[in-house]
């Protein structure tokens, strides 16, 4: 695995899209632009091409928020990280953002606050006093999360009890054994990062989207296929691609 350093790595970030909003450009000319455009960043525009399709083919759906969605399910983009990063700059991508949260998630935190003090405030919403009384969880502090994706990746299987107190070994540390399968069993085909623990998910202040994550090795270099179970397309998936082409180079490197 000592090349995987020098050859880079592939993701492929498989997701379902949702949320979508009023488009003022026709089909026609939609065409004849993304046909122009399509060489300049083909990164870009696949998702630029996707976010079109929802609008244009979505099922309206109801929602927990009361906001509606534009909804498809199964669809795919692929991303090659040999050559390049997919940061998408149609949308602003708050970066700085994602290599705190993705380095909160591989600590195992659970604690808002501990991105709070670092002035990120993606999870205040689902942190706040209010949002946690509101889910029954009266008894945590404000900032706890529950076992959400940092518990899940390092102490699968573990019982929960604060976001303060120290796990250890309790439970599967999933990272770790991904990592060793990669340098010890690379044609192992398990490698597998699942955040989605049906145990948990009461306990959780939000479920997770992106839940599940599988890793293969092919000609030394690494590829990531990402599923998310909800995905909002103009808000979340932009920070999604980044974060786990990042994680996926950090695990290659």
């Amino acid at each position: 695995m000592s090349n995987l350093k020098e050859n880079g790595n592939l993701i492929k970030k498989t997701i379902q899209e949702g949320e979508g909003a009023d488009l003022l450009l026709g089909p026609s000319s939609y065409s004849r632009r993304r046909q122009s455009e399509q060489s300049d960043n083909p990164d870009e525009q696949q998702y630029l091409n996707l976010v079109q399709k929802i609008l244009t083919t979505g099922v309206e759906r109801t929602d927990r928020t009361g906001v509606g969605t534009l909804s498809i399910f199964g669809a795919q983009m692929r991303f090659n990280l040999r050559a390049s990063f997919p940061l998408l700059t149609t949308k602003k991508v708050f970066w700085r953002a994602v290599c705190e949260e993705l380095l909160w998630f591989i600590s195992g935190s659970t604690d808002a606050k501990v991105l709070q003090n670092k002035n990120i405030h993606i999870w205040n919403g689902n942190a706040s006093r209010e949002f946690l009384d509101r889910c029954g969880f009266s008894d945590r502090e404000e900032g706890d999360l529950g076992p959400i994706y940092g518990f899940q990746w390092r102490h699968f299987g573990a019982q929960y009890r604060t976001c303060r107190d120290s796990y250890g070994t309790e439970g599967v540390d999933q990272l770790k054994q991904i990592i060793r399968t990669i340098t010890t069993n690379p044609t192992d085909r398990r490698m597998i990062l699942s955040s989605w623990n049906p145990v948990d998910i009461p306990k959780m202040a939000l479920p997770p989207c992106h839940c599940l994550a599988q890793f293969y090795v092919s000609n030394n270099e690494l590829s990531c296929q990402l599923y998310q179970r909800s995905a909002d397309m103009g808000l979340g998936v932009p920070f999604n691609i980044a974060s786990y082409a990042l994680l996926t180079c950090m695990i290659a490197h």
